[in-house]
């Protein structure tokens, strides 16, 4: 077949079930669930006996004196059927006594075993009379069910208070015991009662079905050939059937209980990872199989080794059936064992690997579908028009089986995996079932093979459909052939040709079919007309030629055949080419229908009425109009059910202009040698600044505000406004729309509806003079979007505007770094975060910088310092402008992550000095308000500008150079009012020592301007401040315990929780991470002044009345003689180094700080010191640092962020909700900011401080280092996913607990960002 006529051939495979009268089976009973090797079924083997014999009975007339007669008709018969078998029959049997026990035997049995004087061995303490439970006979034989005896004993052989004697105690527990065993009893009594209930109503449904329901066989009599219901079980051949008794004796003997065997069935709704058969199922009991009685059920077990014969006659069966057909289809695939069917397909795919497998699959859902598929290596599964129940769900069918929507998306050749429909095959009708005509009406056939030919997948069909046979086509009942093929004039009443039933239409369709899918007809939209009328629209994505189906069905007998169809006109944005076909079923009424008893036979009243490929002027089925607006109509005028009609559309010229257009564009942004033309958008592009993309790409509706155009974020109608307004807003969106394909969401209807958003997107541009070029090029594509069919503008759309925003990312990398611009995909995605964060914005100004600051040529040129306003976001879109935008904590811990690494040094070195300039009290910023409104309430902001300094000096080129910078000093004195840039200069160098020597005196102040328009929630005392250094250490020092002035800042705001005024995180003492950063900052100094590259040597420090001038070097080595002996919490105790060891949560860990106010707080558990271990590694033992690590992994470490507080603390609340307004003072007001929530920010440092101390490490524990980095690699791949998930397209600030989304966080975050990006940094710097 193959060679000599290029046709492939497929078969089935069976491996569920086989005949009952297979050879092999009876020699190899083992392979059914029989009697023997399923003991569990004989309840259910005897219910189907005595039903059996209930058909006996009814059909030999045996119970007409009830009322119960052979020929059942009515309903009422039914009900004398329930009543006999419920009152009378069934409960002779005592089917109960299966699973329950001999009351009478047992308690006998217990009371010898008292008598004796039995010892009971201690066993369970908790056991009680409700753990006593029957014990099942594996067997099921009657009333052998049984208890523990020794749980008896133990549970009921116990004292009797009040009894006389030996005696009176033993009788009293046996009556207890006897009690108990009733009850126990009558547990499986009503169990039983509730089974039969059920088996009885299944029973009563399956006589309905056969003889009484008016849809149902309506067989006339009952006799053993039909049945009131099939049997479940096959039956000894040669044995009498003499009564239930004797049949339920042939349980008792292996030889002929192994060749009772199940039959086989499918029972709905049921889970098909289940089996049936299993002893945990009472299907059978129940009668809930739907049974096919000529086959038996096979038994495979777990393994080959739990039946080999079987297993073995399978696997070369089905390496057979695979060498010779290039497909199969899995019949009852639902019904087998998943690890059968796959070991079986494994063995097949390496006999043929190519092999196509088609399945029969009816389960619960198409989650459960996928699970076969994917288990299998299913290829298609088969669908069935006749599935469906009315013509909105075969339409509903068609679209879901295949293609994707008119107007789709464009998809990427390479994409992430997304949920699809499975494959399928779709049949207007399958083997074995009933006739359409008989399940609808002869009218429908041609209607629906219609619509099934429309569908974008596999087609098939079953022989004597287009025949138009009007009854069921049996497959084992059948045995007539079916009709010759006879294509001449002379046809035979045995014969068939063209002129037969639909079939010249069918021809026709598959013809379309098959145009469609070679010609790739992708696209598929399904429109309900009305109640039968269908239309189905199949659509080339490339040519955008489209062929439109229009089908009148008819799922019941219409009350005229000639009934027009009532239907609105049909609207077609194009030309119309030609009609393709229409067809219709005209009934002649000359002929009525007779089986024929040789060949299978169909209707020989109806004929087809087909035309093909005319013009639509020559149909007899519509006609064409224009309206007021230019669109043609079409109107149906001849549309009588069963009718079909097909045309074929092109587009017109003015919208094949406007895509040639579009597609032009679409060639600039893929083909690179378009970046010659000067208006070119790789052109225009090249020019932009990371700046500009910026405003390209970002900013959140506050941000465009503050430009003062009047701009914000668009809002599309039904969903709200996008988060961004740049391009990222629009691809954020599309980004989960594209890939799903869902047209139906209100962007598309908003793009649909209007060209809004492409003026939007351009206009936005336009008003800035760095994007104008782009605004205008957008605006270009606009205006030819507005010529382009409206169900295809949100594809064109997306097309250009995904190809701009993939153009801009290129040109963000390319003007990055080269860690960035050849780094992974994620790499590029935290880079990113250098670009959402830094922009300008009005509100939010740098200070100005020194008039005589000079351009460095070797990290950027013709700077324009009055001009200058790029600054750093701390997160979005809370901290986006204004005074919330630029915090100086947060600015210098992103510093190095979004700036440097990046190789965004001029932007960093300006606002370095810009905020050096602001230099007060020691300190920088905590809040910059553009220098002048600042406010000074953090201890460290400056020890993050430090560590941002010297970050500057080792990444960027030259970057020493920048000690020498000048600084426009703002406040020249601690109480100096602002000064304009140039009135005090003094170089950067100045700055630092200036910092350092205020910290090495002390210095203590109240905040300028303090009290309530400042800050709302701080008290009084709080506005004071004071840093310093205890010399005894070198640790630096500060704070109280009314204000908090480290990261962990959460003031409190509740009156009614009572902690206005009150930080939730004071931390004032030395905090660990200042103490890191402190040392890193003068271990630097000390370095670098050595060489002269920093000009002063140290600091000046008063003792006992004297300045003693303090080397750099001699502050360092104090910092480090003290750290580990005040911070390190040992492992085992340490008396003479833990003066409070009461307070000790946990060991091997450091301390979050040192002579902390809150005499607890210095043992919290919190995620701080790995910020030190990665700026100050030599502060810390290696093991040491390794065991707290471990420690901090194992109680802080979340998906995505690190709990700010051991969970086990007291204080520790996961979630954060800032608009608590309870009494709880532990959450009120978001009071738990620090105290729980997952922070984002400190697993940079933790990964960093783990790789860091992995090397060190690797020597004395070999393979440490490669375990690390996997678990650093696994750790952030939690990031890359939040990162592409998120439409921020970043890292929130923290998430609640176990990773949980936070509505109150953050959802883009600076710090989170570039302390992930640094720990990508460090990872890459391993190999």
């Amino acid at each position: 077949m193959e060679d000599d006529w290029g046709v492939l051939s497929m078969t089935d495979l069976v491996y569920n079930h086989t005949s009952s009268d297979t050879p092999w089976l009876q020699a190899n009973p083992e392979c059914s669930y029989n009697l023997v090797n399923t003991s569990h079924l004989k309840p259910a083997f005897l219910m189907d006996r005595m039903l059996w014999h209930v058909t006996l009975a009814v059909a030999d007339g045996k119970l007409e004196y009830r009322g119960i007669v052979p020929t059942i008709q009515h309903e009422s018969d039914l009900q004398l059927m329930e009543k006999y078998l419920m009152d009378s029959f069934l409960p002779i049997y005592k089917l109960y006594e299966f699973y329950t026990c001999d009351v009478e035997a047992v308690v006998k049995k217990f009371k010898k075993l008292v008598q004796e004087g039995k010892v009971v061995e201690a066993g369970d303490s908790k056991l009680s009379e409700e753990s006593l439970h029957l014990i099942q006979d594996p067997e099921y034989r009657r009333l052998e069910t049984s208890v523990s005896m020794t749980d008896a004993l133990a549970v009921f052989n116990v004292d009797k208070p009040g009894v006389k004697s030996r005696d009176e105690r033993i009788k009293k527990c046996c009556e207890d015991f006897e009690n108990h065993l009733v009850k126990l009893n009558q547990v499986k009594i009503d169990a039983m009662n509730d089974h039969i209930a059920t088996a009885v109503k299944n029973f009563l449904a399956n006589i309905r079905y056969r003889f009484v329901q008016d849809d149902g066989l309506r067989l006339k009599t009952v006799t053993r050939k039909q049945p009131l219901m099939d049997r479940y079980f096959t039956f000894p051949v040669g044995v009498p059937e003499s009564s239930v008794e004797d049949d339920e004796s042939l349980m008792d003997f292996d030889d002929t209980a192994c060749i009772i065997m199940a039959h086989n069935g499918w029972v709905m709704n049921y889970d098909p990872r289940k089996n049936f058969a299993h002893s945990d199922s009472n299907v059978y009991l129940r009668r809930e199989l739907i049974v096919w009685s000529d086959s038996v059920k096979l038994r495979y077990g777990e393994s080959p080794a739990d039946c080999p014969f079987l297993w073995d006659l399978m696997l070369e069966y089905t390496r057979t059936v695979v060498n010779i057909f290039h497909a199969i289809r899995l019949d009852n695939c639902h019904s087998t064992p998943v690890h059968v069917a796959e070991f079986m397909m494994d063995a097949a795919r390496k006999v043929r690997p190519e092999l196509y497998v088609v399945a029969e699959l009816f389960t619960t859902g198409e989650s459960l579908d996928n699970l076969f598929i994917n288990h299998l290596g299913i290829t298609t599964l088969i669908r069935e028009a006749m599935s469906a129940w009315d013509s909105h769900e075969e339409g509903r069918l068609v679209h879901r089986y295949g293609g994707v929507p008119v107007g789709a998306f464009i998809q990427p050749h390479v994409q992430p995996l997304v949920p699809c429909v499975a494959h399928a095959i779709f049949y207007d009708m399958t083997h074995d079932n009933p006739s359409p005509i008989e399940k609808r009406c002869v009218y429908d056939a041609l209607p629906t093979s219609a619509l099934v030919a429309m569908a974008c997948c596999a087609s098939g069909s079953n022989r004597g459909y287009d025949e138009l046979v009007p009854h069921h086509i049996h497959v084992v009942k059948e045995k007539r052939p079916y009709t010759y093929w006879n294509n001449t004039d002379n046809c035979g009443h045995m014969d068939i040709n063209m002129a037969n039933g639909i079939i010249a239409a069918k021809r026709a369709l598959n013809d379309l079919h098959y145009e469609l899918g070679i010609q790739g007809y992708s696209q598929v939209f399904v429109d309900q007309m009305n109640v039968n009328v269908v239309a189905v629209t199949r659509h080339n994505p490339t040519n955008h030629k489209t062929v439109v189906l229009i089908a009148h069905t008819s799922f019941t007998y219409p009350p005229h055949s000639k009934e027009k169809a009532d239907v609105r006109p049909v609207i077609v944005t194009g030309n119309i080419d030609e009609v393709i076909l229409e067809a219709k079923l005209v009934h002649h009424g000359s002929h009525s229908y007779h089986e024929n008893k040789d060949v299978i036979n169909g209707l020989p009243d109806f004929s087809l009425k087909l035309k093909k490929h005319i013009q639509l002027k020559d149909s007899e089925m519509a006609t064409m109009w224009n309206d007021d607006n230019g669109k043609k109509s079409i109107g149906l005028t001849n549309l009588t059910p069963g009718s079909v009609i097909a045309f074929r559309v092109t587009l017109d010229n003015k919208s094949s202009s406007s895509i040639k257009s579009i597609k032009s564009m679409l060639q600039e942004i893929t083909q690179e040698h378009s970046a010659e033309s000067d208006d070119s958008i790789r052109n225009i592009i090249s020019q932009l600044s990371l700046v500009d993309l910026n405003k390209v790409l970002y900013r959140c509706p506050s941000e465009e505000m503050d430009d003062a155009f009047g701009f914000g974020a668009y809002d599309v109608p039904n969903y709200g406004p996008m988060i961004y307004c740049g391009l990222q807003g629009i691809m954020s969106l599309l980004s989960k729309i594209r890939p799903a394909n869902d047209l139906g969401h209100p962007l598309c209807a908003n793009l649909r509806d209007g060209d809004w958003l492409a003026g939007y997107t351009a206009r936005r541009l336009k008003v800035h003079a760095t994007t104008k070029k782009l605004g205008e090029w957008l605006e270009r594509f606009s205006v030819h979007l507005g010529g382009v069919p409206r169900y295809l503008v949100p594809c064109y759309f997306e097309v250009i505007i995904t190809g701009a925003y993939m153009l801009l990312l290129e040109q963000s990398w390319n003007l990055m770094s080269s860690f960035v611009n050849n780094g992974s995909s994620f790499v590029h995605s935290l880079a990113m975060g250098s670009i959402q964060m830094c922009g300008e914005v009005k509100s939010s100004p740098l200070p100005g910088l020194s008039p005589s600051l000079k351009s460095d040529d070797s990290i950027a040129s013709n700077l324009d310092i009055n001009r200058q306003s790029t600054t750093l976001a701390a997160g979005l879109p809370h901290f986006a402008d204004g005074i919330m935008r630029n915090w100086g904590r947060d600015t210098f811990i992103a510093l190095r992550g979004l700036l440097l690494l990046t190789g965004r040094y001029q932007e960093a070195r300006l606002i370095i000095l810009s905020f050096g300039g602001c230099l007060r009290h020691g300190l920088i910023p905590n809040l910059l308000g553009g220098g002048e409104a600042a406010r000074f309430n953090c201890r460290d902001a400056i020890w993050w500008w430090l560590q941002s300094i010297q970050d500057y000096c080792k990444e960027a080129p030259h970057g020493n150079s920048i000690l020498q910078d000048p600084v426009s000093r703002l406040f020249p004195e601690d109480d100096s009012p602002p000064m304009q840039p140039g009135v005090k200069d003094q170089p950067l160098h100045q700055i630092i020592l200036e910092s350092l020597q205020k910290h090495a005196t002390g210095v203590s102040y109240r905040e300028c301007n303090a009290g309530f328009n400042l800050d709302r929630d701080m008290s009084d005392q709080g506005f004071n401040n004071n840093i310093g250094v205890d010399w005894a250490t070198g640790f630096v020092l500060g704070g109280n315990i009314n204000n908090c002035g480290t990261w962990m800042d959460k003031m409190g705001s509740s009156e009614v929780a009572d902690t206005k005024g009150m930080p939730a995180t004071p931390r004032d003492g030395s905090a660990v991470e200042l103490v890191g950063l402190c040392k890193s900052a003068v271990s630097w100094l000390a370095e670098i002044s050595q060489t002269g590259v920093f000009p002063h040597k140290g600091i000046y420090v008063e003792k006992c009345g004297q300045d003693i001038f303090v080397l750099w070097k001699e502050w360092s080595d104090k910092i480090q003689e003290k750290f580990e002996t005040l911070f390190w919490i040992s492992g085992t105790p340490d008396p003479d180094n833990e003066p409070k060891p009461e307070l000790i949560n946990i060991r091997g860990m450091y301390k979050d700080s040192h002579l902390a106010s809150q005499f607890w707080a210095d043992y919290q558990l919190r995620p701080n010191f790995p910020v030190a271990m990665v700026v100050a590694p030599e502060l810390f033992s290696p093991n040491k640092a390794w065991t707290a690590l471990q420690s901090l992994q194992e109680e802080l470490l979340g998906p995505l962020g690190m709990k700010t507080l051991q969970a086990s603390d007291w204080a520790y609340c996961g979630d954060y909700n800032n608009a608590d307004v309870s009494t709880d003072p532990k959450v009120a007001h978001g009071f738990n900011y620090h105290n729980g929530p997952e922070w984002v920010w400190p697993v940079g440092y933790f990964l960093r401080a783990k790789l860091h101390f992995a090397k060190m490490l690797e020597a004395s524990q070999p393979g440490v280092l490669s375990k690390t980095v996997k678990f650093v690699t696994q750790t952030l791949t939690h990031h890359n996913e939040a990162i592409q998930t998120s439409d921020w397209r970043s890292l929130p600030e923290l998430t609640n607990q176990n990773g949980a989304h936070c509505r109150d966080s953050c959802p883009a975050q600076a710090w989170s960002m570039a302390t992930i990006l640094e720990a990508v940094r460090d990872l890459e710097l391993i190999f």
